[in-house]
C-alpha cells in the first residue's frame, strides 16, 4: 500500500519495480515498492503533469519552466527551459523533448540525450509548435504545428532529422486537432478528435482509424504494439465501445459497453479498465484476463507490464495482482 497526501492535483506514473511517483502542485515523491518513500523536493506548479518513457519520469508544470527527470534509482537532473512550457515527452531510450514558447518564434523544441545532455533545438516560424516527441531509434524528432486551411484548424507533423537544421518531411493529420501522440518504432501514432493517425518518418501518413462520428471519451498510447480508445456514441451517457487499434491503423478488436468508464490504462500486452463496481485487466484483443469486483474507492488505475495494475484512490494506492 503506498500513502500520499489527498490533493487534487496529484499526477501519478509507475516506474520500474514497483515504484510510484506522485506529482502534487507542491511536491514531487518517489515511493519505493514497500511503501517508502525513496526521493522528495518541494515544487511550484500550478498545472502538474507527468509523462514516462525509458525508464524515466518527467515532472513539469505547463506554463512554468521547470523540468525534473528522475530514474527508477531515484538520480535526478533538472533543467529550466526559456520560456513556458508546452508540453514534454520521453521516448522509450529515456530522450526527452521539451516543446515551450520562446519569443521571437512560434515555438521550441529542446531534445535532450537519456543523460540529461543537450542534444538538438528545433525553432519554429510558420505554425505554432503544440508537441513533440523523438522516435525509438532516437533519430528523428516529430512535433505537431498547428494552422488554418480555409478557415479550418488543422493538425501538421513536421519531421526533423536530428542531425540537420531543416525538416526533411511532414504530412498532414486529416480532419482533425492532435491531442497526444508518441513514437513507435518507425511509426509516429497522434490521436486526434476524429481519428487515431499513423505516419512514419518519412512524412507518409501510413494509415488512419476514424471514429465514424462517435466521440473520443478515453485513450492510451502505451500498449506495446497497440492503441485503446473509449468512444461513445453520443457526447454524454455512457453507450459506446472499447476499441484496440494497431500500428497500422487497422482494428484489432471491439467491446460494446452500456456502462460508466471511470478510467482506462494500457501497457504492455494487457489493458485495464476501471468500471463503476469492477476493475477488468483484458489482452490486446478485449478478451478479459482478470476481474476484481467492488474496488469502490479506486479513481484511476495504472496498469504494468506483467498485467498487474496499481489501484489508485484520493490518499493510498494498492496494488492488485491477477
Amino acid at each position: 500500500v503506498y500513502q500520499f497526501d489527498t490533493d487534487n492535483s496529484n499526477r501519478f506514473a509507475e516506474m520500474g519495480d514497483g515504484c510510484l511517483v506522485v506529482l502534487s502542485d507542491t511536491a514531487l515523491r518517489m515511493l519505493g515498492a514497500d511503501g517508502s518513500e525513496i526521493w522528495s523536493a518541494n515544487v511550484q506548479m500550478t498545472a502538474p503533469a507527468l509523462v514516462q518513457g525509458g525508464g524515466k519520469i518527467a515532472a513539469y508544470d505547463v506554463g512554468g519552466t521547470a523540468v525534473y527527470v528522475l530514474d527508477e534509482n531515484g538520480e535526478q537532473w533538472e533543467l529550466t527551459a526559456e520560456g513556458p512550457i508546452v508540453s514534454a515527452s520521453l521516448n522509450n531510450s529515456g530522450m526527452l523533448a521539451v516543446t515551450s514558447q520562446v519569443s521571437g518564434t512560434k515555438g521550441r523544441v529542446d531534445v535532450y540525450t537519456a543523460d540529461g545532455s543537450a542534444l538538438a533545438e528545433v525553432n519554429a516560424h510558420r505554425r505554432f509548435v503544440a508537441d513533440a516527441c523523438v522516435t525509438e531509434d532516437g533519430g528523428y524528432l516529430a512535433a505537431v504545428t498547428m494552422g488554418q486551411a480555409d478557415s479550418v484548424f488543422i493538425s501538421n507533423l513536421v519531421i526533423y532529422d536530428l542531425t540537420q537544421e531543416d525538416p526533411v518531411a511532414d504530412y498532414s493529420v486529416p480532419d482533425g486537432l492532435v491531442t497526444a501522440m508518441t513514437g513507435r518504432g518507425d511509426r509516429i501514432l497522434t490521436v486526434t478528435d476524429t481519428c487515431l493517425a499513423v505516419g512514419n518518418t518519412a512524412g507518409k501518413l501510413v494509415g488512419t482509424y476514424s471514429y465514424n462520428g462517435e466521440y473520443l471519451r478515453e485513450y492510451d498510447l502505451g500498449g506495446e504494439d497497440y492503441t485503446v480508445l473509449q468512444l461513445n456514441r453520443y457526447q454524454s451517457g455512457s453507450v459506446g465501445r472499447l476499441v484496440t487499434v494497431d500500428d497500422d491503423g487497422e482494428e484489432i478488436a471491439s467491446l460494446d459497453v452500456a456502462e460508466e468508464v471511470r478510467d482506462v490504462s494500457a501497457c504492455g500486452r494487457y489493458l485495464s479498465v476501471l468500471y463503476a463496481d469492477r476493475l477488468v485487466v483484458y489482452n490486446r484483443q478485449l478478451q478479459a484476463y482478470a476481474t476484481l469486483h467492488g474496488p469502490e474507492h479506486t479513481r484511476e488505475v495504472l496498469t504494468r507490464a506483467d498485467g498487474s495494475v496499481l489501484m489508485i484512490g484520493a490518499d493510498s494506492a494498492e496494488l492488485f495482482l491477477p
